[in-house]
């Protein structure tokens, strides 16, 4: 089976660049497979550059879920990880389908640096998380708010030639 690459998802999502879709469909047609790692990029693309709502990336994947030439990996985990994500939004899709991805190889419990109200409930009912605390060299626990691993988000506009620092706190410095 073929499989997809996330700009050829989001053309069949976002239905822009006529003669893109075109060439999508065409290809899907015979069928495709759609890994986790691009559902997520697709759904993070949706989100941040065409600004879709948690609702609209839900509906979304429930489409990709439903397609008819399309193959999405392990569909029951990915249902599994749209229900958390449906019931708590503000923790994002990625999170929930690692959450998942996490509990279906029988890793857990999951470690994050995320508090626990931004967590997907399953997260904390059944211990499927652990929340890491950063600590210095002197034993010292670092404050959550001066922890920032996912603040950088790269962009399209980005200066890939400059290079990226890192401040204490984790803070990228371009």
């Amino acid at each position: 089976m073929r499989a997809v690459d996330t700009n050829v998802l989001v053309r069949l999502l976002t239905r822009e660049a006529p003669a893109q879709v075109a060439a999508a469909e065409a290809f899907v047609a015979p069928g495709a497979w759609v890994s986790h790692l691009v559902l997520a990029e697709a759904m993070w693309v949706l989100a941040a550059v065409y600004e879709r709502t948690p609702r609209d990336l839900a509906v979304a994947v429930d489409m990709l879920l439903n397609h008819q030439h399309l193959t999405v990996q392990d569909g029951d985990l990915v249902a599994a990880a749209l229900e958390h994500f449906r019931r708590r939004p503000s923790v994002g899709f990625s999170d929930c389908l690692i959450l998942e991805v996490t509990r279906k190889a029988g890793h857990l419990p999951l470690g994050t640096f995320d508090r626990g109200s931004r967590v997907c409930p399953a997260l904390n009912a059944c211990d499927s998380a652990l929340r890491l605390r950063a600590v210095t060299a002197t034993g010292a626990t670092i404050p959550y708010e001066r922890i920032r691993l996912s603040c950088f988000v790269p962009t399209m506009h980005h200066n890939w030639d400059k290079p990226v620092q890192t401040d204490l706190s984790g803070q990228v410095c371009l």
